[in-house]
């Protein structure tokens, strides 16, 4: 295979894959059968045009028979007359409209043959063009919906041409914000560390640092403060713990020292009338006040 050849195939082959690519299906159907309703179209123009010129040759044939009794008279009116010779004409023409007749006849014979033969063809034809019509209206619908399921399938699993670049246009949004987001955490942790000085500012480093150790020195003497209050208070609490539980051992005691008076004084029962408790109230007395120093412990 030369150049020249190779070159040829290659170039076809390449127009062959862009016409298939171009190609629509549909469009190839509704242009097939528009060639097969032209086609019959021409078909029916034909057997028109067969139709009026066999009309022709039958209008021809009627005048020639016209003719041709028209001789016949005339002869027999020459007879009539004895006018042998102009009958003899008459009888001449009267033969030659008859073999014109028998032409025009042939050639109608003929016309009506094509005729029925073309009519043939335009019936088949035509049940041709309604089966293909059919057909193509089905094809048309299995295309369509073929076509739907696959648009349909492609957005579902976003192998699509269009759904390809969605799925680009939200990968690169999805980099282009973690690019920022890392950014601005660097821009921060560099601001944080002191890398960038402010520029409305005219401290430099050591400045910071030092204002730093002034707060951290503020916070510790703040803290010991608060260290402090909270010592005292402390002190303060078991210092009135301590003179709470001495009063109520000197309560106890005092009451003691009263049972144990009125026990040496008597059996047991009651004092007399200025106002002295019995033993049995002394004693209730006494457990009320266990129970509250039991409390308060």
């Amino acid at each position: 295979m030369g150049i020249l050849s190779r070159a040829s195939y290659v170039i076809r082959s390449k127009v062959n894959a862009l016409l298939n690519r171009a190609e629509d299906p549909t469009e190839s159907l509704d242009y097939s059968y528009e060639q097969m309703r032209d086609e019959l179209q021409d078909v029916k123009q034909g057997i028109a045009d067969l139709t009026t010129q066999k009309k022709r040759l039958e209008i021809q044939k009627r005048k020639l028979e016209e003719n041709v009794e028209k001789h016949n008279r005339q002869a027999r009116e020459a007879v009539q007359q004895d006018r042998d010779d102009l009958a003899r004409k008459a009888l001449e023409k009267k033969k030659s409209k008859m073999n014109q007749i028998e032409e025009l006849e042939g050639q109608i014979a003929d016309l009506n043959q094509t005729q029925e033969q073309l009519v043939e063809k335009k019936n088949t034809l035509q049940n041709r063009i309604e089966e293909f019509r059919t057909k193509k209206e089905t094809m048309k619908a299995r295309y369509e919906a073929a076509e739907a399921s696959s648009r349909v399938s492609e957005a579902m699993t976003g192998v699509g041409d269009e759904m390809e670049d969605v799925s680009r246009s939200i990968e690169r949004a999805e980099e282009r914000t973690e690019e920022m987001e890392a950014r601005a955490e660097a821009m921060d942790e560099l601001e944080d560390s002191g890398a960038f000085e402010d520029a409305l500012s005219d401290k430099d480093n050591i400045d910071r640092e030092l204002e730093e150790l002034s707060t951290d020195s503020e916070v510790d003497a703040e803290l010991e403060t608060l260290k402090g209050e909270l010592g005292k208070a402390d002190a303060d609490s078991e210092t009135e713990a301590e003179s709470t539980d001495e009063e109520i051992d000197a309560e106890l005691d005092d009451l003691e020292t009263e049972i144990d008076g009125t026990a040496a004084d008597g059996d047991g029962s009651t004092t007399d009338g200025d106002g002295a408790v019995t033993d049995a109230e002394v004693e209730s007395e006494l457990e009320e006040i266990r129970d509250e120093n039991g409390d308060s412990t």
